[in-house]
């Protein structure tokens, strides 16, 4: 498939940094902001923020308010309301409504342990079963299963064909939305066109190609940004407690950050405000000199 077939084009471009409010910011977390709001802010565009609690069960209490504080801290400023994925659920149900009423969705009973058991690939046992939506899980008929995809990162991304073909849960058996489903719907309504963020969801975003797809939607341009790794394949995140970043005296992080994305920093740098380094970041950034690699050991 060619990059044009899997991409829209940009104009009014539209970014966003979305954080689960699992924990602090860390490092890994602030890479992906800074980049998505340097590529954001070189091409003239929006930079939205989106507070992704759909996953109620892992939201830790305040953690919302401590990142947006730190991106205050960074002076990474956004551009419009932060939106709240708690606040739209009605949004969400009436996806799931429309997708229902076109007979692409049905129930499923299989646990992760039954699929695992079977090679982790869900192989369809359930749909012909005619299960009550009420308790079960609800997956979506996958009708545009994408294999491989342009990255403006990491190049041609080609998946494992059985994980894109495989019918995906959308709603949960507890009744939260899945994150697959949210993420997709939230970028519709929000007008987003290119999502920059980290190499952790190369695989996803051709699931989310083909939601676009489904939904009849335009598909954002996506780059993936390296992972910050503790070792290789150990990507720093909340769930390992990776630290959170220091918000009193942010210019030695977001220098360091600077390093990551590959952008050629230098000692004076440290003699300018957090904002006059945000702006030297801006003229000095493009997607052409971020490493293209999946992870960077720090």
């Amino acid at each position: 498939m060619s990059s044009t077939a899997v991409t829209a084009q940009v104009s009014d471009y539209r970014g966003r940094f979305a954080p689960s409010p699992s924990g602090p910011l860390h490092f890994g977390s602030l890479v992906a902001a800074v980049g998505s709001y340097l590529d954001a802010k070189v091409n003239q565009g929006k930079w939205l923020v989106r507070i992704e609690d759909i996953d109620t069960t892992r939201v830790v209490k305040g953690a919302a308010t401590d990142i947006l504080n730190t991106l205050d801290a960074y002076c990474l400023n956004w551009d419009e309301n932060v939106v709240y994925q708690t606040q739209r659920l009605t949004i969400y149900q009436d996806a799931v409504n429309s997708l229902s009423k076109q007979q692409l969705i049905y129930a499923c009973q299989c646990s992760r342990k039954q699929i695992k058991a079977l090679g982790g690939i869900y192989q369809g046992q359930c749909k012909h079963s005619q299960l009550s939506e009420q308790g079960h899980a609800l997956r979506l008929t996958q009708c545009h299963a994408t294999v491989t995809y342009n990255d403006l990162i990491q190049g041609r991304i080609d998946v494992d064909p059985a994980l894109a073909h495989e019918d995906y849960i959308i709603k949960r058996s507890d009744g939260l939305f899945a994150y697959q489903l949210v993420v997709v719907i939230d970028d519709i309504e929000q007008g987003i066109n290119r999502i920059v963020r980290g190499a952790d969801l190369l695989e996803p975003t051709a699931r989310q190609i083909s939601l676009f797809k489904q939904l009849n939607n335009p598909i954002p341009e996506f780059a993936h940004l390296p992972l910050a790794v503790a070792k290789p394949g150990f990507k720093l995140s909340k769930q390992n407690y990776a630290p959170a970043i220091c918000k009193q005296n942010p210019k030695p992080t977001l220098i360091a950050v600077f390093n990551f994305l590959g952008l050629p920093t230098h000692d004076q740098l440290m003699d300018l405000t957090t904002e006059q380094l945000l702006a030297w970041g801006v003229a000095h950034f493009n997607l052409s000199r971020v490493p293209t690699t999946r992870e960077i050991q720090i």
